[in-house]
């Protein structure tokens, strides 16, 4: 069955760097948008940010956008989120999840999901 694994999470200073991975396997890679959302405490789950099929298109919220890169590499079938510049309050869990869709902001328009990484920024 599918599985996603996220890793590269952890604690950071605000202003510093983190680069998020989400190993895929059990579903065909390509074939898939692959999203990043994240879940604050007390929080519904968000959209960060989507990359489509081609690893060429991507959308972001406006919140990262201009701070975070997504990214995939077909040929290790995982998905990156590279985060710049993070603020106390990208403080959350970051979520992959794979969608058979052209790409969504909305969890529900996607299939598979991975277990989460915590990322906590501090001052």
């Amino acid at each position: 069955q599918a599985q996603l694994v996220e890793s590269g999470g952890g604690l950071v200073q605000a202003g510093g760097s983190l680069r998020l991975s989400c190993a895929v396997s059990g579903l065909t890679f390509g074939a898939y948008t692959m999203g990043w959302f994240r879940q604050a405490p007390g929080k519904e789950r968000e959209f960060v940010a989507w990359v489509r099929r081609n690893g060429i298109t991507t959308y972001y919220a406006e919140a990262v956008k201009g701070r975070f890169t997504a990214s995939r590499d077909s040929a290790k079938n995982t998905v990156y989120l590279q985060m710049n510049s993070l603020k106390l309050e990208d403080t959350a869990v970051y979520y992959c999840a794979a969608s058979s869709s052209f790409g969504s902001r909305f969890p529900g328009a996607y299939d598979y999901w991975g277990q989460g990484t915590q990322v906590t920024v501090s001052s």
